[in-house]
């Protein structure tokens, strides 16, 4: 009795295994733009809203967060671009993808919640924006990514404890630690050592 299945060869095996060990890869390229991008628009709102209420006598500092919204459609649209070219959707990219935006539905219902409170918005937001940024880290395999998620919630509780001053200027510096050093260090990774 002749058996109907064949040996592989060395080549082919090794095309199966590249095969699977490609289908649990990240894009980590896209990753580094989120976090640069939402780093900086952070950064930005987040010293603009102090500066204004410290030394301005603008009764709404916190407006100049509706910078985030726009902020939200270019970060949605480069998203949904970069998955629609890419040829192989990865259950570790649809989990870091996924993460993400139940951070986004967290965060507006948190905004939804808070309204009222906008000048102790910071350490929230830091405290909720740690888990994603720490769940990435770990999907990425990437080490300054779960040290920021980690330092998201020391200055979360630092933020909550020190005042309106220490909150409003927590959020900036958790940023930096948080996203634009990992953010950069990703980018610079993606070009060298792709996941």
């Amino acid at each position: 009795m002749e058996t109907d299945e064949k040996l592989m060869t060395g080549e082919e095996s090794l095309k199966i295994i590249t095969e699977m060990i490609n289908k649990t890869k990240v894009d980590i390229k896209q990753g580094s733009f989120h976090l640069l991008f939402w780093g900086w628009l952070i950064v930005f709102c987040s010293l603009s809203e102090y500066l204004l209420y410290k030394f301005t006598d603008f009764a709404t500092p916190w407006y100049i967060w509706f910078f985030v919204v726009p902020g939200i459609f270019v970060s949605f649209i480069y998203g949904f671009t970069k998955g629609r070219k890419s040829t192989v959707r990865t259950y570790a990219t649809m989990l870091y993808v996924w993460t993400w935006i139940a951070f986004f539905f967290t965060a507006v219902v948190l905004f939804v919640l808070l309204s009222d409170r906008m000048g102790s918005f910071g350490p929230f937001i830091l405290a909720i924006a740690a888990l994603p940024t720490f769940i990435s880290g770990f999907i990425l395999k990437f080490k300054p990514l779960i040290a920021g998620g980690v330092l998201f919630w020391i200055f979360a509780i630092i933020g909550h404890l020190g005042g309106h001053d220490l909150a409003a200027l927590s959020v900036p510096v958790a940023m930096l630690t948080g996203y634009l050093i990992p953010g950069y260090l990703l980018k610079s990774r993606a070009g060298h050592d792709e996941i």
